[in-house]
């Protein structure tokens, strides 16, 4: 229809020209500048009663009915160019594009009104299936808010239990502490005290010749004594060497007694990882662990005396003769064969 759109009148001519007629009589009443004509045929159609109008052409025509250039706009009756019929065909195209376009309008009105019901419906379970995830979260939110107190009370109770049982074993230990102290040999720690107003390494001394009789002697007396005697005399002088055997070689006017295998002191076969050499002399003496641990133990001590005739330790006497006391019992441990295995 919208191809007729210009159609608002036809010129019907009488008779066709000879030009254009045919076997039925076709002929062209009016073509338009956009390529469509109108054909007519009496044959077919008859002829209409239409008052014929004489054109400038000579030629007879009938009233015009379509016309396929349309004028811009209408004309008022009684304006001299648009006539009854050119209306009422104007009229009919203006009420049949607007039914059409209503039409048109109505499907997308539709078609539109579906689409977003299809949105809202997507929309809807989108939220829904949000709102379940937070419910979710929420769930696990307080499920590890309430583990995480009860933790932390967990954690408080253990750590006070930790205090409480601290302050026990100080409690228990301050208590044997004083019991020891009240037990000590008073006669040892008066020997000591008189030792520290003026310390020396002699021997003559009351607190030295004690400790000599009951730990060095005993932790230093070997099976070949003569050796005890030398090692002794270098611990004294503070000139043994203990190095371990995993070293270069020594040069070749040195001596070496035992071997890897037999301990020097004890003689007895036992893998020997240190030797020691005693003062200047170029004589190495190949020692078991045992016997290094026994060496040792009394090198300590006299280290901790000699630091205290030095003036080098800070602490009150008290102090003192307990750091000795352990010394003693180090030896003591170690005259009784047990040492560290990991001594290097």
């Amino acid at each position: 229809m919208d191809a007729f759109e210009g159609l608002h009148r036809v010129h019907v001519s009488p008779s066709p020209p000879p030009s254009s007629s045919s076997s039925l009589g076709y002929e062209v009443l009016k073509s338009g500048r956009s390529g469509i004509a109108v054909y007519s045929s009496s044959i077919f159609f008859g002829t209409p009663n239409f008052p014929a109008v004489k054109h400038k052409s000579g030629r007879f025509t009938q009233d015009e009915l379509v016309d396929l250039d349309p004028e811009p706009e209408l004309r008022l009756e009684g304006g001299g160019h648009g006539g009854p019929t050119s209306g009422r065909s104007h009229g009919d195209l203006t009420r049949l594009r607007s039914s059409s376009l209503e039409i048109r309008e109505k499907e997308i009105r539709e078609k539109g009104s579906e689409i977003l019901r299809e949105q809202l419906d997507a929309a809807k379970k989108e939220l829904k299936l949000k709102d379940k995830e937070c419910e979710r979260l929420s769930q696990v939110r307080n499920q590890l808010e309430q583990e995480l107190e009860e933790l932390t009370a967990s954690l408080f109770e253990e750590a006070h239990k930790m205090v409480r049982e601290a302050n026990v074993k100080q409690a228990g230990a301050e208590k044997q502490l004083k019991e020891a102290q009240g037990k000590m040999d008073s006669i040892l720690y008066t020997e000591f005290l008189l030792w520290r107003e003026r310390p020396s390494l002699d021997r003559s001394s009351a607190f030295l010749s004690r400790i000599y009789r009951e730990d060095i002697g005993p932790c230093l007396s070997f099976t070949r004594s003569e050796l005890s005697q030398l090692v002794q005399g270098a611990v004294e002088s503070n000139s043994l060497t203990i190095e371990p055997v995993a070293i270069p070689m020594i040069k070749s006017s040195s001596i070496e007694c035992g071997g890897p295998k037999k301990c020097a002191l004890s003689g007895l076969s036992r893998p020997c990882q240190h030797r020691i050499k005693l003062g200047d002399k170029g004589t190495y003496y190949y020692i078991s662990p045992s016997s290094r641990a026994r060496i040792t133990t009394v090198c300590n001590f006299f280290t901790y005396i000699r630091y205290i005739q030095q003036g080098l330790v800070r602490h009150d006497a008290e102090q003192m003769f307990w750091e000795v006391m352990r010394l003693r019992r180090e030896m003591a441990v170690a005259k009784l064969g047990f040492y560290l295995t990991d001594q290097g």
